[in-house]
């Protein structure tokens, strides 16, 4: 079965005639035939709407008493069993009364559509969520009850029910909408024309949102690529350099000329991660379209021109704002830039607006990257060298008497070009290329002291030194580059190589991960943050540092894995080359996320399999092993209710006393089961305190025969750290269990001794004993070894005594009898003092 239709009736205020609409549409369905139910309608006693009620079929109602008074809400579980092919369910943003199923009918709506059931609901733009604020600030109300705008947005039809101020104000004079009592109160405070006025342009506008979303899926489904002027939009490129916050505020001010109109920042980073823009600008340009209304969008693209028309043509903009270039003169022997471009290739349907500022023609600079890269240090001494250094090297060649000729003088002077290029990149080698030139040939190409080369081969030793120069430094920048290019991309694989390997080693710890991910960038805090859908809030599912955010929004640095989850990190504005290896830490952290809880899952599906498996032993005890003295019980007492036979004392006390020990046996059962019980369900809390053995064991040895045991505590013994009432309860298992298994020729040896911190409790039997690969075994529930008779009880009793051991802190342990038995250990832990207190017992005891 598919999932159900929405439609909504969006109203512009209260009383615009919603309600009527979604009657009035029921009508029409039901006349062509469709199997139409009234879910949920309130009228409000409005008479025209009452009306149209009649002859529509309605689902009961469901009462609710809250605070000594009944309500009546939705009933959905009677919708669900009706299953109409359309329910009706007025005021999609109610409250629904504690105690209902759901809190809000939005919910129960949600609940209808998985059913397959189309609804028709209401709502007026004043309940929408986003919208709480400005309707508060308008109206000097605040809603109370609101609907989420994503779930409104998911409808598959909104039809806006639009109504004039004046007509609004008419009908409600005219009593249509509220009694005369309250009429004139709504007149002069909620209903007054400016406040509908201005919540009609807020449904419009929000409807008009709604169609543009239309727009844009049914231009993608159809792939058309023109732009379709049905709205301004205005879309700014930026660089990343200063003159952006000049050309948002420039695009804000043309968009406040249109109503409707929006802005979209967009900047375009190559996809090998070198760029000249600066982050930290970026975010502040980011920051400032944001509080303009704008939104700002990375777009990843080597060719900008055409990745930036990409982009406009895509969102059907139909305006780009670009600043004047901030190139040279000079530079333009490289392309006509990108301003040129864009406005050529725009077409009739793109407007081009060039805007200048103040940082026109004064250059665009070295990328940051390259000076980060080479140091401060470095380019000073490579402009050192390339500058002063042909200088110096020509007033040491002029003092010498014995010249070594013009082409090793080329020979040094190119020398110092590469040094110069080796330091401080290719600035400093083409300055030091160009100031060579001009020594070479002012002091060392005849005629000396003058800029004139008379002859040839000494200009052509000249132009060549200088184009071997520049090709020099060219190569030497290139590798230099290649050579942090190469380490950047080392790192960055040792990184990808320890996320692959943390993959293959199943590492879920992922505290360690986030932790490795703000060590890796230099961040403040790192968060994990996780929504399981777009309607409801972020949560943390993992973070590190001081002062995690709890949005995304609020992140300096955020990294969405899906819809639902994103990676946020404060601190600082990472560069466009990072966020490759970021991606990788975030898809990592969604595995690692997701491993946990697969961990968890299994758990806790390995917990409910031993709950089914207890269970299943459980109705097998209760179907033998309870039966067993009930039935004895049940055939005593018919016995003794039976007027047929004369019973004597004897034959009476007899069957009391088979009574008795029926009821003591279910006692020993349902005691042990309801132990069981709350040994799964994690609920046993011992109260721990000192105490000395022999104040607990004797007390314990009630339940077996009279010399069946010999008790063995010596008074030197130290106090023990226990619940009195679980050690009790251990101990009368173990010694039960131990006498039922002896075979009777000595009695159940129970001894006492110390060993350092630990005091230990052994009972041994002298039975048949258990094989080692069984002696774990019998500590699990419903287990019985050998061929213990059926009517010896559930097998329980090892159980129940291990876990109340180990909640007390302790340990109980089977070991082999020497000669034959099984001995079982129990340790605990002797109280901090050591010392006894209280009456000391004979150190021996026979019962």
């Amino acid at each position: 079965m598919g999932r159900g239709t929405l439609r909504i009736y969006l109203g512009a205020a209260p009383g615009v005639g919603k309600t009527y609409a979604m009657l009035s549409e029921s009508h029409r369905r039901v006349e062509r035939g469709t199997d139409c139910v009234v879910a949920f309608v309130e009228h409000h006693a409005r008479p025209r709407t009452e009306v149209l009620l009649h002859g529509l079929e309605q689902v009961r109602r469901r009462e609710i008493s809250y605070r000594g008074a009944v309500f009546t809400e939705m009933d959905v579980d009677a919708v669900l069993e009706r299953a109409p092919a359309v329910a009706l369910v007025d005021e999609l943003a109610h409250t629904n009364v504690p105690g209902s199923r759901n809190a809000k009918r939005w919910q129960d709506v949600e609940e209808l559509l998985k059913a397959g059931i189309d609804v028709i609901s209401t709502v007026n733009i004043q309940h929408l969520e986003s919208l709480g604020d400005v309707v508060e600030s308008i109206t000097g109300v605040r809603q109370r009850e609101t609907v989420p705008d994503e779930v409104v947005r998911r409808a598959d039809q909104i039809e806006l029910v639009d109504m004039s101020p004046q007509a609004l104000r008419r009908r409600m004079a005219h009593g249509n909408i509220y009694q005369p009592d309250k009429m004139d109160a709504a007149l002069s405070n909620y209903f007054r024309p400016g406040n509908l006025t201005a919540l009609r342009e807020l449904a419009l506008l929000w409807t008009a949102d709604r169609v543009d979303e239309y727009l844009q899926q049914y231009r993608g489904e159809h792939d058309i690529r023109t732009t379709w002027q049905a709205r301004e939009r205005i879309v700014v490129g930026l660089t990343g350099g200063p003159e952006g916050r000049t050309l948002i505020r420039r695009a804000s001010r043309m968009a406040a000329k249109g109503s409707g109109s929006e802005i979209l920042a967009v900047y375009i980073a190559r996809s090998d991660g070198l760029t000249a823009a600066s982050p930290k600008e970026l975010a502040v340009q980011r920051t400032l379209v944001e509080d303009l209304g704008g939104t700002f969008h990375h777009v990843i693209g080597d060719d900008i021109p055409a990745a930036l028309l990409e982009f406009a043509r895509g969102v059907n903009a139909t305006q780009i704002v670009l600043g004047s270039s901030r190139r040279k003169t000079w530079q333009y022997i490289y392309g006509p830039g990108v301003g040129a471009t864009v406005a050529r290739e725009s077409g009739p349907d793109l407007d081009v607006h060039i805007v200048t500022h103040e940082e026109v023609a004064k250059g665009r600079g070295l990328p940051i990257a390259r000076g980060a890269r080479l140091g401060r240090a470095r380019i000073l001494w490579g402009w050192l060298v390339g500058v002063l250094g042909p200088v110096l090297l020509a007033v040491v060649l002029r003092s010498m008497e014995d010249a070594p000729g013009l082409a090793n003088d080329v020979l040094l002077f190119l020398f110092l070009t590469v040094a110069a290029a080796l330091l401080g990149g290719l600035r400093p080698a083409l300055a030091s290329a160009a100031v060579g030139s001009l020594l070479l040939n002012y002091w060392f190409t005849p005629p000396t002291h003058t800029l004139t080369v008379q002859d040839p081969e000494n200009l052509v030793a000249i132009v060549i030194f200088f184009a071997v120069a520049v090709a020099v430094s060219s190569v030497v920048d290139l590798a230099a580059r290649r050579t942090h290019q190469a380490a950047r991309l080392r790192a960055e694989s040792e990184i990808l190589s320890f996320l692959a390997g943390s993959v293959l080693r199943g590492e879920t710890a992922l505290d360690a991960l986030l932790e490795r991910v703000r060590e890796t960038f230099a961040m403040e805090s790192v968060a994990l943050l996780e929504r399981r859908s777009d309607v409801e809030p972020w949560t943390c599912a993992g973070s590190v540092g001081p002062a995690p955010v709890s949005r995304p929004d609020d992140a300096d640095v955020d990294m969405p894995v899906g819809d639902n989850l994103a990676l946020a990190l404060s601190g600082r504005v990472l560069p466009a080359e990072d966020r490759r290896v970021l991606g990788a830490f975030a898809a990592q952290a969604a595995v690692v996320l997701d491993r946990q809880r697969l961990v968890g899952e299994a758990e806790e599906a390995r917990r409910l399999a031993e709950g089914n498996r207890i269970r299943t032993a459980l109705l097998a005890a209760v179907s033998h092993d309870l039966r067993t003295p009930l039935a004895a019980i049940k055939a005593a007492v018919s016995s003794l209710r039976s007027d047929d036979v004369a019973w004597s004392d004897e034959d009476e006390a007899e069957l009391l006393e088979g009574i008795e020990d029926g009821a003591d046996r279910l006692d020993h059962l349902v005691g042990n089961l309801l132990d069981m019980s709350r040994l799964q369900t994690g609920t046993v809390t011992p109260l721990i305190r000192e105490i000395d053995l022999d104040e607990v064991v004797p007390m314990a040895l009630g339940g077996v025969p009279e010399g069946s045991v010999d008790l063995d505590i010596p008074e030197t013994l130290p106090m023990v750290a226990v619940d009195p009432g679980l050690l009790e309860r251990v101990v009368a298992n173990i010694v039960e269990n131990a006498v039922k298994y002896n075979p009777g020729r000595e009695p159940v040896a129970v001894a006492a001794s110390a060993l350092g911190g630990r005091v230990e409790l052994r009972v041994v039997d002298r039975g048949r004993g258990v094989p080692d690969e069984a002696k774990d075994r019998i500590f699990e529930p419903f287990q019985r070894y050998g061929d213990a008779p059926r009517g010896a009880g559930v097998g329980l009793g090892l159980a129940v005594s291990r876990g109340f051991a180990e909640a007390m802190g302790g340990t109980l342990d089977a070991e082999d009898t020497p000669g034959g038995g099984l001995t079982m250990v129990l340790t605990l832990a002797a109280a901090p003092g050591g010392g006894r207190a209280g009456p000391e017992l004979p150190a021996r005891v026979t019962s």
